[in-house]
C-alpha cells in the first residue's frame, strides 16, 4: 500500500489513463478490423483516413509505436489498392 497521498492520486490517474488508452487502442483494432473485412473499394477509400487518423493519434501519444503505425498504415494502403 502507498505510503504517501501524492501515490495514492498516482495510483487513481494511472488507473484511468490505462483505461482510457485501453478503449482508444482497442477502437482504432476494430476499424483497422473493419477496413480489413471491407469488400468495396469505395467505402474502404471513406474509412481509411478517419482509420489513419486513429493510429497516428495513439502513436503520437505513445500508446502505440510510431513503426507500428506506419507499419498497419502502410499494409492498409496496399489492402485497399488491391481491391
Amino acid at each position: 500500500m502507498a505510503n504517501h497521498k501524492s501515490a495514492l492520486k498516482r495510483i487513481r490517474s494511472n488507473d484511468a489513463k490505462r483505461l482510457r488508452n485501453k478503449y482508444q487502442h482497442k477502437t482504432a483494432r476494430n476499424a483497422v478490423r473493419q477496413l480489413r473485412a471491407t469488400t468495396d473499394k469505395k467505402e474502404a477509400e471513406k474509412l481509411f483516413p478517419s482509420v489513419a487518423a486513429m493510429l497516428d493519434k495513439l502513436a503520437k501519444r505513445n500508446i502505440i509505436h510510431k513503426n507500428k503505425a506506419a507499419n498497419l498504415k502502410s499494409g492498409l494502403e496496399a489492402f485497399i489498392s488491391k481491391l
